[in-house]
C-alpha cells in the first residue's frame, strides 16, 4: 500500500501540472483525469499519458482521434462523478451505522448523482445551447447504462475486500483508500465496452479540444482544427480523419437511440448489476435489517 500511495502521489502531481500547462480540454475533462489518478494511481497517469495528454502543439485532435481512446475519455468522465460520489457516501455511511445494504444504496444513488448532475451534464451543456437541464435529460441514459457497469465492478470489489480487510470501512485507515482504488480500477475495466459502444455510435462524445486552444504545427504536416474550419466543406471532407468529429465541439454531432433498445440496454445492464451483487452475496452476506 505504501508504494501504491507514493505512486499515486507522483500520478496526481504529474497529471495536475500537466492539465495546467499543457491543456486543451474543458476543465471538466481535466478534473475527471485528476480524480480518476487520484483514485487509479499509476495506471491513471498511464491512461492519461496514452490516450488524452497532447503530444505536441496541434496534435491533440489526430493523437486522441481513434474510437478506443475517445470511449477512455469518455469513461474518465463517468468513473471520476460516479467514483467520487460513492467515496464520498463511502466515507460518510460508517458514522449512521446501517447495514452493508443500505450502505451500498446510499453509494449508489450519490455516485449516480455527482456522475450525472456534475460530470456529465456540466460537461454537455455548452452542447445544448447552455441549458443544463436539457442536458441532464440528454444525457440520462448513457450515465445511467455506464453507471451500472461501473458499479458492477465496484460493489463486488468493496464488498469483497471489506469482509476481507476488517477496518477497511473507516476512511481513517489506509485500508479504506486502498480498497477503493481497487474497487475504481475493477469499475473501470468493466465499464469500457459499454462506453466504447456509446461513443461508437455518438451516444456519448469523448476528447474534446476546445477551440482555439491548440496551436497548428504545420512544420510537423498537421493543421489546427480551426484552420481546417477555415477550409471549404468538400475540402474539410477530404482532410478528416476516422473518429475526428468527436475531437471538435465544431464537429461534434450526437446520435439517437429509439426508445424500446435504449430500455432493453438499460435493463440489460441492471440484470449485470443485480447478478453481479447476487454473486457476491452468495460469499458475503449482504443484510438490510
Amino acid at each position: 500500500m505504501l508504494v501504491w500511495f507514493l505512486l499515486t502521489a507522483v500520478s496526481v502531481l504529474f497529471v495536475l501540472w500537466d492539465s495546467i500547462s499543457n491543456a486543451v480540454t474543458s476543465w471538466v475533462q481535466r478534473l475527471a483525469w485528476v480524480l480518476v489518478t487520484l483514485y487509479a494511481g499509476p495506471v491513471g497517469a498511464f491512461l492519461y499519458l496514452l490516450t488524452c495528454r497532447r503530444p505536441f502543439p496541434g496534435g491533440h485532435d489526430l493523437y486522441t482521434a481513434p474510437t478506443w481512446k475517445q470511449a477512455v475519455n469518455s469513461e474518465m468522465r463517468c468513473l471520476a462523478g460516479d467514483a467520487t460520489g460513492i467515496i464520498i457516501a463511502a466515507s460518510i455511511v460508517p458514522i449512521l451505522a446501517l447495514a452493508n445494504g443500505w450502505d451500498m444504496l446510499i453509494e449508489y444513488s450519490a455516485g449516480f448523482f455527482v456522475g450525472l448532475f456534475v460530470f456529465q451534464a456540466l460537461m454537455m451543456a455548452g452542447m445544448y445551447g447552455g441549458r443544463y437541464f436539457l442536458a441532464v435529460r440528454k444525457t440520462f441514459f448513457a450515465e445511467t447504462v455506464s453507471m451500472n457497469m461501473v458499479m458492477a465492478g465496484m460493489i463486488p470489489m468493496m464488498l469483497i475486500l471489506s469482509h476481507l480487510w476488517p477496518g477497511s470501512e473507516s476512511p481513517a485507515n489506509p485500508e479504506f483508500w486502498f480498497r477503493m482504488s481497487l474497487a475504481t480500477l475493477a469499475g473501470g475495466l468493466l465499464a469500457y465496452p459499454i462506453n466504447y459502444w456509446l461513443v461508437a455510435r455518438h451516444l456519448k462524445h469523448g476528447c474534446m479540444t476546445l477551440p482555439g486552444a491548440d496551436g497548428p504545427a504545420p512544420h510537423l504536416g498537421h493543421r489546427g482544427h480551426e484552420a481546417a474550419n477555415a477550409l471549404p466543406a468538400e475540402s474539410r471532407d477530404r482532410h478528416s480523419m476516422p473518429g475526428m468529429s468527436m475531437a471538435s465541439h465544431d464537429q461534434m454531432q450526437m446520435g439517437h437511440i429509439g426508445s424500446l433498445p435504449a430500455i432493453g440496454i438499460a435493463v440489460g445492464t441492471f440484470a449485470i448489476l443485480f447478478g453481479a451483487i447476487w454473486l457476491v452475496s452468495q460469499w458475503v452476506p449482504l443484510s438490510f435489517a
